[in-house]
């Protein structure tokens, strides 16, 4: 089958799918999503050996560290993944909630209710995780998914794939509820783009250049995510060791991430006391620091941080450190290179994080805690089929709600209009 027929006959299958997924009743996906989790438990071996392949190609086309962490399952990770669609069957079904009802003058009884977005396609980089994240949570709200993954981890998306999807149809969900496009060919991308007669909405998950791929090419409508020039500002009020502990755990603990930190940014009256030891914590832990040239007096190893340094997106253990003179620059700052995804403030004065909170523009905002927690697990979700940049319809982590849109149901009596 050539890369159209494939997009064609799965669009076609997916379509069916979610007209049946829409009026499922819960508890069948909840066995389903049940299902799916025990699934993945017992083909463990099966899914590891694909992830193998797909990591020894990895290593010899030389992807970077991060990505490798990225791409890399094990049996952590698939317990996890069990663990994300179980949390799933513990949350509340949107589908069918009426969120407002009300009665017009004439008698006319008109409801809002939460319908299933449709058929969504999810394009995505090196992360298997996302397979089961976005068909569990497209599952769980009554929407059918179409899967590309990037070819890095093929041999993985296709063993996982095939794995829930047949738990899921064994369990009564549709065929075709659940599928990958089971090609490396870039032409599938392009098709997808303009499949306005079988997706609603597309999601893409990965790097800016896949994100303004997507953006700039789909006819279909997209809901953007994920590029994440994410900033911590150390304010002058800040307790140091709170700010050391936040600023190793948002660059370190997962640095191949969209939600973890890029660029540092410190308050110059705590700038002297702060800096130095914090870069040798850093240092120890593989981080390589560009800073400014007030850095650079404090931390004379750091290298000269660019212009292009301050808009990057680094997925990798390589921090920006900006040392400011206020807030309103630090501010500035964010406000002139974020990218509306996570930002954070270390500080102990009321009146400074109220107003970092009113005035910073981004999906989440912290106030003293790390930006690694924007992410629908650690905020209940259950799961997230990606973290919205954008402002209309879904912002932030996307979780079961994010995947509904509403309909209007209206009751009369016979009215008609004069």
């Amino acid at each position: 089958m050539n890369v159209a027929a494939e997009v064609q006959a799965k669009g076609k299958l997916a379509r069916e799918a979610a007209r049946i997924l829409a009026n499922l009743n819960t508890s069948i996906k909840n066995e389903a999503l049940l299902a799916m989790a025990r699934a993945l438990e017992d083909e463990q071996d099966f899914i590891l050996e694909a992830n193998a392949r797909d990591m020894a190609a990895g290593r010899e086309k030389g992807l970077s560290r991060a990505l490798l962490d990225r791409l890399l399952l094990n049996e952590k990770r698939i317990k996890d993944m069990a663990v994300s669609l179980r949390e799933l069957v513990a949350l509340p079904d949107p589908v069918g909630e009426v969120t407002s009802m009300w009665t017009r003058p004439n008698g006319l009884q008109i409801g809002r209710v939460r319908v299933p977005l449709g058929v969504i396609g999810i394009i995505y980089e090196a992360r298997p995780n996302v397979t089961v994240d976005a068909a569990g949570l497209c599952l769980k709200t009554g929407n059918a998914v179409i899967l590309r993954g990037g070819s890095e981890a093929f041999n993985s998306n296709r063993a996982l794939t095939r794995v829930i999807s047949r738990a899921a149809t064994a369990a009564g969900i549709p065929e075709g509820a659940i599928q990958l496009i089971e090609t490396t060919d870039r032409e599938a991308v392009n098709l997808l783009l303009r499949a306005n007669e079988y997706l609603d909405v597309l999601i893409p998950r990965g790097g800016a250049g896949l994100i303004r791929t997507v953006v700039e090419n789909a006819t279909v409508p997209v809901i953007e995510t994920g590029v994440g020039n994410c900033h911590v500002y150390v304010d002058a009020a800040a307790d140091l060791e709170m700010a050391r502990n936040i600023v190793i755990n948002a660059k370190t603990q997962r640095p191949g991430v969209c939600n973890a930190m890029e660029t540092l940014l410190v308050h110059e009256k705590v700038a002297a006391e702060f800096l130095p030891s914090l870069a040798e914590a850093l240092k120890e832990k593989g981080v390589v620091l560009r800073g400014c040239e007030r850095t650079r007096e404090l931390v004379p190893w750091a290298e000269a941080a660019t212009e292009e340094d301050w808009a990057t997106e680094y997925l990798d253990l390589i921090l920006a450190v900006r040392v400011v003179d206020s807030l309103e620059a630090a501010l500035e700052h964010i406000h002139t290179y974020g990218t509306k995804h996570s930002e954070a403030i270390v500080t102990s004065n009321y009146q400074t994080a109220r107003e970092f909170l009113a005035r910073v523009d981004a999906a989440a905002v912290y106030v003293n805690a790390s930006t690694r927690f924007t992410d629908g697990y650690e905020f209940g979700f259950g799961a997230e089929i990606g973290i919205s940049t954008q402002k209309l319809h879904a912002r932030g982590p996307m979780g079961p709600e994010q995947l509904t849109t509403f309909k209007y149901i209206i009751f009369g009596s016979g009215q008609i209009r004069q």
